[in-house]
């Protein structure tokens, strides 16, 4: 399991309704092919929020294959409907194959990418996505295709015991969205599915750190606390990390920086049982907190307004 509850969101959670990006305005006679047995105002009642996305655009095909494009794309709703995630799939990458270079080829791959991600083929999703960027990336639904693939990483995030590359990945697309699509509606939720991706790492980092720890390579444990408050400040693992530094440079006698990991912990969390421990640990030495204005600790604080 992972170390904090991924699933915890931003109640406005957009990952559920795809089809709410593509609208629901087809093209008149548009008939549900294959006899699916739903129309295409039903397909679309059924996919909550489906209207949204495309503003409502009707699209029209000047060269039409032996299956109009309405139909194939309300196949792949119905398929959608029906949780028939790999034949809506391939319902919705046969508009790209046969309306090459139209409208409804770019509604065919991100309805293609929302398809791989419900069906668990999160690789393939990523794939897609990436792709979407690619061949449109001023479109309206960029941030999206982008959301998408940093949700396939996001799910697949290991506990922090094994290697965290997918966080790593998770984090850099979602920080996309917040950099790159300040306004979009996928910034909050992206915003908090960073800072578990970076509590994750930072996780990872500690447990690393405190192996060391065990086996007395107080060097070797003290970079990786600094990883994490070079890297992670404002995750839940920074109290116990300045307190591993408090331990650690006692342990090799630098009794500066111990009073300053220390001290720095006291300021930002006067009531956290790690201070007290810290705080304990200095006396046990003949020592007390005091922040060196000179420590990388006390550095590393003022840049992110801690300290």
């Amino acid at each position: 399991m992972l170390d904090l509850d991924l699933n915890t969101s931003n109640p406005a959670r957009k990952i559920a309704n795809p089809a709410r990006f593509l609208s629901g305005a087809l093209p008149a006679g548009a008939v549900v092919g294959l006899a699916l047995g739903l129309s295409a105002c039903s397909a679309v009642d059924n996919i909550p929020g489906i209207s949204s996305l495309f503003g409502g655009e009707k699209y029209e095909t000047k060269i039409l294959p032996d299956i109009p494009a309405d139909d194939i794309y309300n196949q792949g709703l119905a398929r959608l409907h029906k949780k028939d995630y790999t034949a809506a799939g391939k319902s919705f990458a046969d508009l790209e194959k046969q309306y090459p270079y139209s409208q409804w080829s770019r509604k065919g791959l991100i309805m293609t990418t929302f398809s791989q991600y419900e069906d668990g083929k999160y690789e393939d999703a990523i794939a897609s996505a990436n792709r979407y960027v690619s061949l449109y990336p001023s479109s309206p639904e960029t941030p999206y295709a982008i959301y998408l693939a940093g949700m396939s990483y996001y799910n697949q995030i290991p506990d922090v015991a094994r290697d965290q590359e997918r966080a790593e990945k998770a984090l850099a697309y979602f920080n996309q969205i917040v950099e790159k699509f300040p306004q979009s509606e996928y910034v909050t939720d992206a915003k908090f599915k960073m800072q578990v991706a970076r509590d994750q790492l930072a996780g990872k980092e500690m447990t690393i750190g405190r192996f060391y720890m065990q086996r007395r390579n107080w060097t070797a444990a003290i970079n990786r606390f600094r990883d994490v408050l070079g890297k992670y400040q404002m995750t839940r693992h920074t109290e116990e990390a300045l307190y591993r530094l408090t331990e650690a440079y006692l342990a090799l006698g630098i009794t500066s920086e111990a009073q300053t990991a220390a001290a720095i912990l006291g300021h930002n969390y006067p009531d956290s049982q790690w201070y007290k421990d810290a705080f304990a640990r200095l006396q046990t030495g003949g020592f007390s907190p005091e922040e060196h204005s000179d420590s990388w600790i006390s550095k590393t604080f003022k840049k992110v307004g801690l300290g």
